[in-house]
């Protein structure tokens, strides 16, 4: 069955731990975390920081995600930091690879050690494997589909676990917003983390903004916060009535997983209805992918995808190159931009589309995270962007 098969005992000798991928390659290695097995799509993610808010990103729902920087878990988890936002959306990430097994965590903010963590939010690991090799067989030949499992009795029956592989359906065509969405609606008044308060309540906000929850992530909501926005979040099936009917004064697409176009069967005409209202509207990842629908373009899977915090952007307009961070494996094709809507920003990595305008109305978006969590903070003036669309709409 294994084209080839690459292993790292655990402490007792007995691998405990296996990837499988879809084409028969196995990986073994030390498990940890949840015990059982799971499926999705291998993607290797570049950060070295943040672990914890990638693995609880709703945008890595299905996938298992590989990173490629070797030391992992040393500043352990904490309750702070988790991005997922709706309990719908608590899973996020399936499954995660590590080259060397977490170290305990070294951190005045660690409340938990990341093996410890993973059991609790059930999410399988595998450690001690070459996820250089791993992470070249995606670029290669695309991201996989697989099954991650843990057993600690280290008996596994791969060949059960290479027919699963092949036959999970994999993210073409798959909605998972509405796996991850809120149930119902909520309100956010807070702002960005600080040193040493934590995370401040928005008093006096400026700005009303409802929130299409996609997955949205938290440190979005934070962000509107930091501008001044009392957030209204709605579930991802809500209609644009439904979202216009608070007042407000602009509108967020927010990220999210999946297959955008699937997505898009409900939610791109909503979205035609809430760009045709006048109100400002920014999307982010999954939203800008949306909106590009509902504006007439179309969507594509891309090969490995782009995951990491040191992705490189050129905004055309300004000829500023930002380092942002990225998680997404669909991407608007270039090509199909419709009239009338403008290429704002590209990926120098491999020139495909990372922001949108809508020229003569109060509409963009971008395809990456400017909430920067993980990652730098070149792209939060795409907040202050958005809040003087609203202040200006608003006079």
């Amino acid at each position: 069955m294994a084209k080839s098969t690459q292993s790292s005992a655990a402490s007792n000798g007995v691998p405990t731990g296996a990837l499988v991928l879809a084409d028969g390659t196995v990986f073994l290695g030390e498990g940890l975390g949840a015990v059982g097995a799971a499926d999705g799509e291998v993607c290797f993610n570049t950060s070295m920081t943040g672990y914890q808010e990638i693995l609880t990103d709703p945008s890595y729902a299905a996938q298992i995600v590989a990173f490629t920087f070797p030391h992992i878990g040393n500043v352990g988890a904490n309750n702070e930091d988790i991005e997922s936002s709706s309990p719908a959306a608590s899973a996020a990430a399936r499954g995660a690879v590590f080259r060397a097994r977490p170290t305990l965590p070294s951190n005045w903010r660690a409340e938990d050690d990341l093996d410890s963590w993973l059991k609790k939010r059930n999410v399988i690991a595998l450690a001690g494997l070459d996820t250089r090799a791993l992470t070249r067989r995606i670029r290669e030949h695309g991201m996989p589909n697989a099954v991650i499992a843990h057993a600690p009795d280290g008996k596994f029956d791969l060949e059960k676990l290479h027919a699963r592989a092949k036959a999970w359906h994999g993210l073409d065509g798959l909605d998972l917003a509405k796996e991850v969405t809120t149930a119902q609606s909520y309100v956010v008044n807070e702002g960005l983390w600080q040193w040493p308060l934590g995370v401040p309540e928005v008093n006096e906000p400026k700005f009303t903004v409802v929130v299409m929850d996609y997955g949205v992530k938290r440190n979005i909501l934070r962000a509107l916060g930091e501008i001044g926005a009392r957030t209204i979040v709605l579930p991802a099936t809500a209609t644009a009535e439904e979202a216009l009917a608070h007042k407000p004064d602009g509108i967020l697409l927010s990220n999210g997983p999946g297959d955008p176009a699937a997505t898009g069967v409900y939610a791109a005409p909503e979205i035609k209805k809430l760009v045709d209202s006048g109100k400002p509207v920014m999307g982010v990842c999954l939203g800008h992918q949306m909106l590009g629908l509902a504006l007439g373009a179309k969507t594509m899977k891309m090969g490995q995808g782009h995951h990491g915090a040191n992705h490189p952007v050129k905004d055309q307009s300004t000829g500023k190159v930002e380092i942002v961070s990225m998680n997404h494996g669909f991407a608007i094709d270039t090509a199909t931009l419709p009239k009338g809507v403008k290429e704002t920003h590209v990926s120098l990595f491999d020139g495909s589309n990372c922001g949108i305008e809508l020229e003569g109305k109060p509409v963009f978006s971008v395809q990456y995270h400017p909430e920067a969590s993980p990652g730098p903070q070149d792209s939060h003036y795409l907040f202050e962007r958005f809040a003087k669309l609203m202040k200006k709409k608003s006079k």
